[in-house]
């Protein structure tokens, strides 16, 4: 049927309108896509730009070097060395379990060690390297790169790792480094990022753990161009971080090296502090450990041989070891009894050899008794009786007062691994911990370092150097940082009188130079250098009324761990004092026969700054002393590791 003019007319006017709205519509859509453009392209150039750059440009860490530690002297006993590593990017490797296994042919890794590597690439992207061997030798390197196309996604690594040229003498002081792991990012509310690297280096122990940020340093930055996978393909530039911190400590390397071989035979500790300026000049603890094995990895082995060693290698005795002072703690009980007016320099209290209090005998070491003893003579003989008297008269509040006075119950700012506070005791202290009213008895044991009374080594030279100056100097560790020197703590006078210290020295005095002296035996004959010192024994037992009846056995019938601890403090010259020194000897026996000489040895190597000359000792032991310096340079000209001997051949 043929359309009429009319309908076609408005036909193609339909058309038209539709036409002319979808033109428009396209128009409008075109309008706001270019208008769309156009913003993105010109007005958020610079957004995009940077997610562009962010998209291809990856940022890593450079680990910073470690600072150095050295000794008084500018000695090194902590410093970085080269460290050829292996590492294994999984994408690059495609099997990483087959590679590693063509990879063992040449670099030993046992099984334990290849199933930690799979499950750290596991947790890891996988264009993350991972660390596969460390510390390889040159050799095994060069091997590897000759071999690399059968490696695939292996490559050799250069980096700086920890090294101790002295080892074992400064294990205790020093301590170690190791890899972060998983309970040390636990502890940190918020990681450093540097820490996320894989076997980056933090201090454990010692100083490198409690000077851990100074020393790590700022990390650097590295900017590489990566391809859409992640692969790295170019450097683009770099900027490195700032290296850690230098460190000087106050110890003299060659005195600590001394007396580490002086005592290489004893479960012992020992410390020697200036007086004048409280440094540490050595720290030492025996036995010792090499600490290079924690920084390459030790051996199960290794690790269970230190852990069940009787003598402790891994305890750092001189800070962190407590023991019953013994005897050294008379002065303490005396000044306060002084100071309190209690007592008077001429005063005399008979000793039977026991003090009866309550119907319960209080024994004397000497059994028969010392008679009338005085103060001076206290000292001198070490009697027991007559401070069981003064404690009793003075009381525990006055004498712990003294105590921390001196710098027992105090643990020292030192950048030490668990610095002891010891334990101080007095009748607060009871209720609290034992939940049980302070006795008589108490003070008693007290008043001659038994009972609760513990203190370090540390402690003790902090006690010797403040008795001998009647300053209330404070130990020292680090000598200077970067450079600069760091402050000497005094605060001044103890405020204790001048007289009384004075009758102290004097007993101490007499301890060793005097005929009855305790310490006579281990006394320094050169014009000038003559010591004061006070022996000590510790009981680590109780004894039985039996075995008191039948006579007491000597410590050396009975096993090691049953003897008594041997104590020492001194400090020399008498009349100018300048050096303190404090010695322990676990399960020793006798303060003035296994501590005395170890101390008075090491007294001397201090004041001479090396072998002291044989006529310093009195004649009739110079035989003996030149035999045991020959022994004592023997293990010097060894390694630092090899100074020690195992349980077989220890005295």
């Amino acid at each position: 049927m043929k359309r009429s003019p009319i309908d076609t007319e408005k036909s193609a006017r339909g058309i038209t309108r539709r036409g002319l709205f979808l033109g428009g519509l396209q128009v409008s859509f075109a309008a706001i896509l270019v208008g769309r453009m156009r913003f993105m392209q010109v007005d958020q150039t610079e957004e995009y730009r940077t997610l562009a750059e962010e998209n291809r440009i990856k940022f890593e860490l450079i680990p910073p070097s470690r600072g150095l530690i050295h000794d008084r002297n500018g000695q090194l006993i902590a410093g970085n060395e080269q460290n050829y590593r292996i590492v294994l990017v999984r994408e690059d490797a495609g099997d990483p379990a087959r590679v590693l296994n063509r990879l063992r042919k040449i670099v030993w890794i046992d099984d334990d060690e290849v199933a930690r590597i799979l499950d750290e690439m596991k947790r890891r992207s996988s264009f993350v390297p991972v660390t596969v061997a460390d510390r390889v030798a040159w050799s095994e390197v060069a091997e590897v790169a000759v071999n690399a196309p059968v490696l695939p996604g292996i490559t050799p690594e250069v980096g700086l790792s920890r090294i101790y040229p002295r080892s074992a003498d400064f294990a205790h002081v020093v301590g170690y480094v190791g890899p972060v792991s998983d309970y040390d990012l636990d502890k940190l509310e918020d990681p450093n990022p540097l820490l996320q690297i894989p076997r980056f280096q933090i201090g454990k122990s010692g100083v490198e753990a409690k000077l851990e940020m100074p020393l790590r340093g700022a990390a650097g930055t590295r900017e590489v161009e990566v391809n859409a996978m992640g692969r790295e393909m170019r450097e683009l530039g770099r900027a490195e971080g700032q290296a850690g911190d230098n460190i000087q400590l106050t110890v003299n390397a060659d005195l600590q090296a001394y007396v580490q071989a002086r005592m290489a035979r004893e479960s012992a500790a020992a410390v020697v502090m200036d007086t004048q300026t409280g440094d540490l000049l050595a720290i030492g603890s025996a036995p010792s450990f090499d600490p290079n094995k924690f920084v390459r990895g030790i051996s199960s082995t290794d690790y269970n041989a230190l852990l069940n060693d009787p003598y402790r290698p891994l305890a750092a005795k001189p800070a962190q070891g407590t023991y019953p002072p013994g005897s050294v703690f008379k002065m303490v009980t005396a000044l306060a009894a002084l100071e309190e007016g209690v007592i008077s320099p001429g005063e005399t209290v008979k000793c039977y050899g026991h003090l009866e209090v309550h119907k319960r005998r209080f024994h004397c070491w000497k059994r028969a008794g010392h008679g009338k003893v005085d103060l001076t003579k206290s000292l001198r003989e070490s009697c027991d009786v007559y401070y069981y008297d003064i404690a009793q008269r003075v009381g525990i509040e006055k004498i712990a007062a003294m105590a921390r006075r001196l710098g027992l119950g105090e643990r020292h700012d030192l950048p030490l691994s668990a610095v002891a506070e010891g334990l101080i005791p007095d009748k607060a202290w009871k209720r609290e911990a034992r939940g049980a009213d302070w006795v008589i008895g108490d003070s008693l044991n007290a008043g001659i370092g038994q009972g609760f009374v513990l203190t370090s080594p540390l402690q003790l030279a902090v006690m010797t150097a403040r008795i001998a100056t009647g300053q209330a100097i404070a130990p020292r560790l680090v000598r200077a940082i970067n450079g600069v020197e760091q402050p000497i703590r005094n605060d001044g006078l103890l405020g204790i009188g001048a007289q009384n210290l004075g009758l102290i020295r004097q007993g101490m005095y007499q301890v060793v130079n005097a005929k009855r002296g305790t310490g006579g035996r281990s006394k320094i004959v050169a014009d000038g250098l003559r010591m004061a010192g006070k022996t000590g024994t510790s009981q680590v037992r109780n004894i039985t009324k039996a075995e008191r009846a039948r006579g007491v056995s000597r410590n050396e019938d009975l096993p090691w761990n049953r003897r008594d601890h041997a104590l020492f403090v001194c400090y020399a010259p008498a009349e100018a004092p300048r050096y303190a020194v404090s010695v322990v000897v676990e399960h020793g026996g006798g303060g003035s026969t296994a501590a005395a000489p170890i101390a008075r040895d090491i007294l001397l190597q201090t004041i001479y700054d090396g072998p002291p000359p044989l006529e310093a000792y009195p004649s009739s032991q110079r035989g003996t002393i030149r035999s045991r310096q020959r022994d004592v340079e023997e293990l010097l000209r060894r390694p630092p590791v090899e100074r020690f001997v195992d349980g077989s051949d220890r005295a």
